[in-house]
């Protein structure tokens, strides 16, 4: 190597200084966020295997919402495989983010601020989003916010329903999280329940690969459960709302597997369809039951539901029907609102914002798990 490619100290001070001066400015232009309604985020996603970018003013009116989804890339492996996930997130990110300029018909000097999810999820997709966000915003020199990807999918419901406000319950159902939580205001949440193993969208999923369905899982078993009947007794004694307001999902998958690999050894179909009406109509009547306790507990009058099972009709249904024998009402973002995107890291950057809360410097990390 030659003597000269390794940077001298003077670089590194010089190097430094830049970046104390980005940071002090960015704190400035953050505090300004406080007083500034109207505020422009741009906000970039990639916990996942959903690449995407978009611009929201106002933490709810949503000027573009580009998602670039790798689906057909991992529907050959059967789900998702983190390093073919960040990869192709490194590709797209670039380009994702223009787009979401372009669409929005705003310039980078007309931003107020980079959201960027920072955890949870896969830790080398986090690690890519970050780095972009990091690198983004120091080059258009504004500052960088940190969001919680779980949070984020609550502020879906901001932009969904423009007079929504806290407080109110809140059921975010994923592949990686199912959490009940008391939303006492835009930056005060509180855990009330939620999954002891498996998430609601992880077991959906997994029933999915033991009954040989495609990828992804989740809306190929909601499919067939419409097709077939929920007359299977996958367990022997019914569950019931339990004390803590915590739910499990591991056992009712194994029922699932024990079932199915039962028939399988006598060599009998596997009734599919009915399958997964029986599994869905008990994984989705216990959460509803529950979420129907939980808002009874906490004496709110509405429960928001987030979360890509949010989208599941099933799951709707049977909120809504609890919602209507005890008396709460239940609201829930569009489809594209449900699943990983960028729209609802920029709204959730801009309630943290105006509170103070969420500044990020350039030593920024993901985190593959965050705490609640």
């Amino acid at each position: 190597m030659r003597a000269n490619a390794v940077s001298s100290p003077i670089s590194y001070e010089r190097n430094n200084i830049r970046i104390n001066m980005y940071e002090e400015n960015a704190k400035i232009q953050f505090d300004e966020l406080k007083n500034k309604p109207d505020a422009i985020i741009l906000g970039i996603e990639s916990s996942c295997d959903e690449t995407a970018a978009a611009v929201v003013r106002g933490g709810r009116e949503v000027l573009s919402n580009v998602i670039a989804s790798q689906i057909e890339i991992h529907r050959r492996f059967g789900g998702v495989v983190p390093e073919v996930a960040s990869r192709n997130h490194t590709l797209a990110l670039p380009n994702i983010i223009d787009q979401a300029l372009k669409e929005a018909g705003v310039t980078a000097s007309d931003l107020d601020g980079v959201a960027v999810t920072f955890g949870a999820g896969l830790i080398g997709a986090l690690l890519v989003g970050v780095s972009a966000a990091k690198a983004y915003a120091y080059a258009i020199n504004k500052p960088l916010i940190a969001v919680n990807h779980i949070e984020a999918h609550v502020s879906a419901n901001f932009i969904a329903d423009k007079t929504l406000e806290p407080p109110f319950c809140a059921l975010v159902a994923s592949g990686g999280h199912t959490l009940l939580l008391d939303i006492k205001g835009y930056n005060e949440f509180e855990k009330l329940g939620g999954t002891l193993d498996d998430a609601l969208g992880e077991a959906f999923d997994k029933v999915a690969r033991v009954l040989s369905l495609p990828y992804p899982g989740g809306p190929n078993v909601e499919k067939l459960a419409k097709e077939g009947k929920p007359n299977i007794k996958l367990y022997k004694h019914p569950k019931g709302v339990r004390q803590d307001l915590s739910v499990s999902y591991s056992g009712l998958k194994t029922a699932v597997v024990n079932y199915v690999h039962t028939l399988e050894q006598r060599g009998e179909p596997v009734p599919v369809a009915d399958v997964c009406a029986s599994f869905t109509s008990e994984a989705v009547g216990l959460l509803a039951k529950t979420a129907a306790e939980c808002v009874r507990r906490s004496g709110r009058s509405l429960l928001a539901l987030a979360g890509g099972v949010a989208s599941n009709g099933d799951l709707r249904a049977a909120l809504k029907a609890e919602g209507a024998a005890n008396g709460f009402s239940v609201c829930y973002p569009p489809h594209v609102l449900c699943t990983d995107n960028a729209a609802m890291v920029a709204s959730r950057a801009y309630f943290t914002a105006r509170e103070g809360k969420g500044l990020a410097g350039l030593d920024l990390n993901a985190k593959s798990h965050v705490a609640f």
